[in-house]
């Protein structure tokens, strides 16, 4: 690759890494024909510009739409950054987009809003027949004045139509409108789109300007779409199927016109499953019968039988599910029920049969639909009368339409049915809800990338190459993968052989207090601040409270439902602190600890996945959908969780000056686990270049290593700790 390279004008830095050459010449290649990419580039490498520079100029060069998206708040900041550098360089139409619910000012629904939106153009376009007329009937009056008679006859038809207009536009403003909106529809907008194109504006920005001129931003935005050269959004613009038709249709581009870009592309997986999951609550269902038994309709006696029927089986399964106690220690988040069996339908579906009793399951089926697509239709009209405060979603429609796919799709592949429980905080009311669990993402992605014209998928941890190009559906993608490009030897990477911390045996105290003795050892051996990863919360603080009572260091712990921001800028505004999270929490990828940030990270333990049913079924379907017997395990449980250990690992080591420690907590992560541990051995579940660095140590010799390793890189400022 030459500097002369096209895309190198949209490149807005002096020069880049070797590594970014590369893999920006081979993606721009693998785009230009149409394939899909798989990008795997250690952090702090520049995965973003390397996948989005060559992106650029193919859309430049073939008429296309570039769409970057992420599930990373903290990764949507990113690139606005990147957007913003690369305008300086090469002007660029960018546009970063959020969903309605992040931007509205009155806060309403999709279907109110809709409503709200038709009222309101329907007010504006009334207004403008109306001064239409106005000015017709001015003119035929000067004719007539003239002597003109058949204006005269003219000018008596318009006035007619007149009247008819001003009753309609009477009727029409008692109606449900959004100023707002109004405003977009009758005010000079280049203003704003003028603004909004002079830089790369955040949607809080566009916001608060839109706000502030009492306009809708997010409309305006919609209709900024089209045309521009870049849309950075959220996966769910790209994942929901039918979010995506519209999202194109405001792109004003077919797919094959879209080329996409994922970033943080290792969570697609559990993303798309997610968006292809259905459920129905107990709630529902309690108010489509109640939506019933006050329609005036020959059809709801129908509906309700067979809702009802549904209904109770739901109650009686979760019920009869319940052993002694088991009712009282439901909480607020919601437990999954098993109701699956591998010889016959779920116990739902068979007790939603056993009480069912009427004229058929799909004549009572069909005439719940009819009727819910009548009353949606009646409360849709209500809202835009304005009879209406909020536009009323119709229950029966959502019940029935659940109903109908639990029995027609409740046996297709990949799909697991399940039923949970949750207690109402403010009623205390235990309730429940049946959930068709979606177990094969490819049913979700393998369409999508069929549609776009290209994908480039780019994480810290794609690899294997050839998982995920099964598990996501891709054809023959490009391959590429880049290790960390700084010096090796301003990094140690240790596989601490302390006791494996199987969930039998984190209660031994012997394995607690070798656990705790290392993770002290390595945190005063740390000139600076030290990262702690963990299992699960419980572990997180397990340890925090243990290292509080020897360590002389500050101990931060993370917590569910506090502001992880908050607590990362307190972390590292210290010096030779320490702090305790989740590996499954939001600290563990997308955030950076930069430079003196954090300077040594631990894993302890191997933090795999919570083995409920829903992990079983994912692995019995990969099992049968992939054909082999651990398929399933290597698949859906440890390439995953080996995924989470090294995103764990890439918070420290970002640039060629940073200095550090990562080590992993548990004799499994050894090589030499293999021969007693089987399946429990992930060593080799590392891509092989990161095998290769991690250095086998036992407990009692990691101080000694680091203190070492530090020593020798003038880490410390003064005196060295004492091992």
């Amino acid at each position: 690759m030459s500097e002369t390279a096209g895309y190198m004008r949209f490149f807005p830095y002096d020069q880049p890494y070797e590594n970014q050459r590369e893999a920006m010449d081979r993606i721009h290649n693998a785009l230009t024909r149409g394939q899909n990419v798989l990008f795997e580039g250690a952090c702090g490498t520049g995965k973003t510009l390397s996948s989005l520079v060559p992106a650029l100029e193919v859309a430049r060069e073939q008429d296309k739409t570039v769409v970057i998206t992420t599930n990373v708040h903290q990764q949507m900041r990113q690139f606005v950054a990147e957007a913003r550098a690369i305008t300086r360089e090469e002007r660029i139409r960018a546009v970063v987009f959020k969903g309605k619910s992040s931007m509205c000012h009155i806060d309403v629904g999709y279907e109110e809003c809709q409503a709200l939106r038709d009222n309101t153009r329907a007010v504006v376009d009334t207004e403008r027949d109306k001064r239409q007329l106005e000015r017709r009937q001015r003119e035929l009056l000067t004719e007539s004045q003239d002597g003109d008679s058949g204006a005269a006859d003219a000018r008596s038809a318009v006035m007619d139509e007149l009247e008819s207009l001003e009753e309609r536009l009477d009727d029409l403003e008692k109606q449900n409108v959004c100023e707002y909106y109004r405003n977009n529809l009758t005010e000079d907008t280049d203003d704003f789109f003028g603004w909004l194109f002079e830089d790369v504006r955040t949607p809080d920005e566009i916001y608060e300007y839109a706000d502030s001129q009492q306009l809708c931003g997010y409309e305006l935005l919609k209709e900024g779409l089209e045309g521009v050269d870049l849309v950075v959004c959220n996966y769910h613009h790209l994942l929901d199927s039918t979010i995506r038709q519209q999202f194109f249709r405001w792109l004003g581009r077919d797919p094959e016109d879209v080329i996409v870009v994922f970033d943080e592309a290792h969570n697609v997986e559990d993303a798309a499953r997610e968006h292809a999951t259905r459920t129905c609550s107990e709630r529902t269902f309690d108010s489509a019968l109640d939506e019933l038994a006050e329609a005036d309709d020959s059809r709801a006696e129908n509906a309700g039988n067979v809702l009802s029927a549904f209904h109770r089986a739901l109650v009686e399964t979760y019920e009869a599910s319940f052993g002694f106690g088991d009712r009282e220690a439901i909480g607020e988040n919601w437990t999954d029920i098993s109701i699956a069996n591998d010889d016959r339908r779920d116990d739902l579906t068979l007790e939603f049969l056993q009480r069912y009793s009427g004229r058929g399951i799909d004549d009572d089926l069909e005439a719940a639909m009819e009727l819910g697509q009548e009353l949606d239709e009646q409360y849709e009209e209500a809202y835009r009368e304005g009879e209406t405060a909020t536009r009323t979603e119709c229950q029966t429609l959502q019940a029935a339409a659940f109903v109908s796919a639990w029995l027609d799709e409740g046996t297709a592949e990949g799909l697991y049915p399940v039923v949970a429980v949750t207690r109402d905080a403010g009623t205390d009311e235990v309730y429940g809800r049946a959930e068709l669990y979606s177990c094969l993402p490819r049913q979700v992605t393998g369409r999508l990338f069929e549609e776009v014209s290209s994908t480039v998928l780019m994480s810290a941890t794609l690899q294997p190459f050839d998982v995920t190009e099964s598990v996501l559906g891709l054809e023959e993608p490009v391959t590429m993968a880049y290790g960390l490009q700084f010096p090796a030897d301003r990094r140690r990477t240790y596989a601490v052989e302390t006791p494996p911390l199987f969930a039998s045996d984190r209660d031994d105290p012997d394995v607690q207090e070798t656990v705790t003795e290392t993770i002290h050892d390595a945190v005063r051996m740390t000139p600076g601040n030290t990262l702690a990863f963990f299992p699960n919360y419980g572990e997180a603080g397990r340890y925090a409270d243990r290292l509080e009572r020897r360590s002389e260091k500050t101990v931060y712990l993370d917590e569910p439902g506090e502001s992880v921001e908050r607590l990362r800028q307190r972390f590292v505004a210290d010096d030779g602190a320490v702090l305790c999270t989740s590996l499954w929490g939001t600290l563990a990828e997308g955030v950076s600890f930069d430079g003196d940030d954090a300077t040594t990270v631990l894993v302890v333990g191997v933090p795999y996945p919570h083995l409920d049913d829903r992990a079983e079924a994912v692995q019995e379907a990969y099992d049968a959908a992939f054909e082999g017997t651990e398929t399933g395990w290597r698949y859906a449980v440890e390439i995953p969780t080996i995924r989470k250990t090294r995103q764990a690992l890439g918070r420290v080591i970002r640039s060629p000056e940073d200095v550090g420690v990562r080590a992993l907590l548990d004799r499994r992560y050894s090589r030499t686990a293999k021969s007693d541990l089987g399946r429990y051995s992930v060593n080799s579940t590392f891509p092989h270049e990161e095998r290769e660095e991690l250095l086998d140590i036992d407990p009692e010799k990691l101080k000694f290593a680091m203190l070492n390793f530090y020593g020798d890189h003038d880490a410390y400022d003064g005196e060295s700790p004492r091992p």
